[in-house]
């Protein structure tokens, strides 16, 4: 808790919490993970899970420290970064409050399990928060927003989305990601040549998947680059899918 001067002899006390925005690829379908708030305000609601951050740690260790408390997720096993700072003095019913957001990214993440003043954890699918048909509580709504629009940038010109995949994987694999985060549906072919032209996004394993039915996979690993070159923009996929969508009407 710190101190703000608001006027001659008087102190407002500000508090400074951490929330975290986890997303995941589950069933093909972007997903966030949310706790039930268990206490005021907005008890019943789900939330993003976060808390206060302690006098003796960083706000890394803070984001850390309030996953595994809330969520029993173990932070090493995602890819963890700041998003942003939030802090409108209305924000929190209960005082002044300026909360910075976490971005957290992994594959396929498992159940997680409720804890701290949490009562019930679970992932959500993006979409109908996004559509408002699910109410979030204070402004999480507005932070999914600002991390979903950092995740689908990232995607274009980082190699994020390889985070999104547990190792070994197919090309196939990769657009699930790249279709569930930008939400529109990409060309196999054109997607499998941008991939595999970009250097050092992804290397071959050497091996082959081996289905019940249909062809072999090639799968590959995590490749060393961290920026795209060239970048995977997503304007003429979002142009594509709007003209395909447009000749169904």
């Amino acid at each position: 808790m710190i101190g703000n001067v608001e006027g001659p002899g008087r102190v407002r006390p500000v508090a400074v919490t951490v929330d975290l925005v986890i997303l995941t690829v589950r069933r093909d379908e972007l997903q966030v993970l949310l706790v039930e708030r268990g206490k005021e305000p907005y008890p019943g609601l789900p939330a993003l899970p976060g808390g206060h951050v302690r006098e003796d740690e960083t706000l890394d260790s803070a984001a850390g420290r309030e996953l595994e408390e809330e969520t029993g997720l173990d932070g090493r096993r995602l890819h963890l970064q700041q998003l942003r700072t939030y802090g409108d003095p209305g924000r929190d019913p209960r005082g002044r409050v300026i909360t910075v957001a976490y971005l957290a990214l992994g594959p396929d993440l498992p159940t997680p399990v409720a804890g701290s003043d949490a009562r019930a954890a679970r992932w959500v699918p993006v979409q109908p928060l996004l559509e408002e048909r699910i109410e979030l509580a204070f402004d999480h709504l507005t932070i999914l927003r600002d991390a979903l629009d950092r995740a689908r940038s990232q995607l274009e010109y980082t190699t994020v989305a390889a985070a999104f995949c547990a190792e070994p994987f197919t090309i196939g694999d990769l657009r699930h990601v790249y279709e569930a985060i930008w939400g529109l549906p990409l060309d196999p072919s054109n997607f499998r040549r941008k991939v595999t032209r970009a250097d050092r996004f992804v290397e071959p394993t050497g091996e082959r998947t081996i289905p019940e039915i249909g062809r072999p996979a090639a799968l590959y690993r995590r490749g060393s680059a961290r920026l795209l070159s060239p970048p995977l923009l997503r304007a003429g996929d979002v142009a594509r899918a709007q003209d395909a969508a447009a000749s169904l009407r």
